[in-house]
């Protein structure tokens, strides 16, 4: 038995020996990694601010929807400026149906000099009021683009100025070739019909803007010619065509002293390109008509931008409209659109022709819109009388010349290769933008004499 128990107890001794070489065995080895938890994501944004990045001058303006729309739209107008019955007062018509259509209030900013272009813009681009702001001008489009560098997250319209890569720039720009186009071939034809020997056209500053002007109105006088003969049976000789630049868009007294230098030479209808300048036109052409004894004319002016007929009732024969007033609505509309996310895209170039009613020729029906713009520049009017008269002169031109009219403006919106004189009217489109050389080979072209 003792041995027994002795054998037991080596075997119960070895036994916990072992048990405690295989705990010792176990506690040291490396122990693995233990499972990450795994959480399920939420949709709530997270509690930090996320850092945010400086645009660059290239970089799209980014409008939220956490940041306010600007309620304020300004216009800054060029020298001229508003009362100058034409190209400004257009841009006020349409910013005030814009601010009024869209409940925005409107800022309008006057330069009286070329220096105040750089200032004033930069100015209001400064506050950050603003939803765009317009500059009413091609004299403004270097300041325009050093400002709106300056200040990339402001939207701006510039009405005939070039700016094609700026993101928060729209460049408004028009057709002027067509609609002059119209009223070159008005006054060819009337010309002929009271047997002048000349028509003319007085422009304001010599920039390309106004060339377009220029090679239309010639291309038209010589269009008007050919319907002329063939309505009539008879051959004409062609018209001696006059051009005048003044340099200046605001100074009548030079406008007046270049009409009556070509009424001299016989031109008995002639254009106005010269913006507040031009009321010497209308001036100078009145009274030519009334030494005559004449209640109406001829001589005539044709009116520019906005439907001047009323000016000088009976000696505006028509004016060629340049919708302003279109352009600038236009403008305000993209950049609401473009900060409620309507449109992806501001910047670029909006061109306006005879398709989009950017340009074309005054009517009756447009007298009253423009008498009201009169009446705002604080110009004393007799709608009633001065429609009668504008009608009046009207009905005395052959009802043909104006249905003439009318049907080269549809024939231009969808076949711009009618020809004259070897000169294809797309192939002036395709010229555009117009410089001094061009415009100086379509004058040849066209028979009109270098200045």
């Amino acid at each position: 038995m003792r041995g027994l128990a002795r054998n037991t107890a080596i075997v119960i001794a070895l036994v916990i020996i072992v048990v405690a070489i295989v705990g010792i065995y176990f506690a040291t080895m490396p122990r693995p990694p233990a499972k990450p938890e795994t959480t399920t994501p939420t949709t709530s944004p997270p509690t930090t601010t996320p850092p945010t990045t400086s645009p660059t001058s290239v970089a799209s303006p980014s409008p939220t929807t956490s940041k306010p729309i600007p309620k304020k739209i300004a216009v800054v107008y060029d020298i001229g400026g508003r009362g100058d019955l034409s190209f400004n007062d257009m841009a006020y018509l349409g910013a005030s149906k814009a601010a009024k259509d869209f409940n925005l209030e409107l800022v309008e900013v006057q330069s009286k000099t070329e220096s105040d272009y750089l200032p004033n813009l930069r100015t209001l681009a400064k506050s950050g009021e603003y939803l765009v702001i317009v500059a009413v001008g091609f004299l403004m489009t270097d300041a325009v683009n050093q400002v709106a560098d300056e200040y990339p997250d402001q939207l701006f319209a510039i009405i005939d100025g070039y700016i094609p890569d700026k993101p928060n720039v729209l460049s408004v720009l028009f057709k002027e070739h067509e609609g002059s186009a119209l009223v070159g071939a008005l006054a060819a034809m009337v010309a002929h019909n009271y047997g002048c020997k000349a028509v003319g056209v007085v422009l304001g500053m010599e920039i390309p803007v106004l060339y377009k002007f220029e090679a239309g109105y010639y291309w038209g006088i010589r269009y008007g010619e050919k319907v002329y003969e063939k309505q009539t049976g008879t051959k004409v000789e062609p018209l001696e065509v006059l051009w005048t630049y003044t340099g200046a868009f605001n100074d009548p007294a030079r406008g007046k002293t270049a009409t009556e230098a070509q009424l001299a030479q016989g031109a008995c209808v002639v254009y106005n390109v010269a913006g507040a300048t031009g009321l010497g036109i209308f001036e100078a052409v009145e009274e030519a008509a009334k030494a005559e004894g004449k209640d109406m004319g001829p001589p005539f002016a044709i009116g520019v931008d906005s439907d001047q007929d009323w000016i000088k009732p009976g000696f505006i024969i028509a004016s060629m409209m340049k919708r302003v007033d279109v352009g600038v609505y236009t403008a305000v509309q993209r950049a609401l659109d473009y900060y409620n996310g309507k449109i992806d895209k501001y910047g670029g170039i909006l061109e306006l022709g005879l398709k989009e009613g950017g340009v074309g020729v005054s009517s009756i029906e447009d007298l009253e819109t423009f008498l009201e713009i009169a009446a705002m520049a604080g110009k004393k009017v007799n709608k009633e009388e001065i429609i009668a008269k504008v009608r009046a002169m009207r009905e005395s031109i052959p009802s043909w010349i104006w249905d003439e009219v009318n049907k080269l403006a549809e024939t231009l919106k969808t076949n711009p290769d009618v020809e004259i004189m070897g000169l294809k009217f797309s192939e002036i489109e395709k010229m555009i933008p117009l410089d001094a050389n061009e415009i100086k080979q379509i004058r040849e072209q066209l028979g009109v004499p270098a200045g």
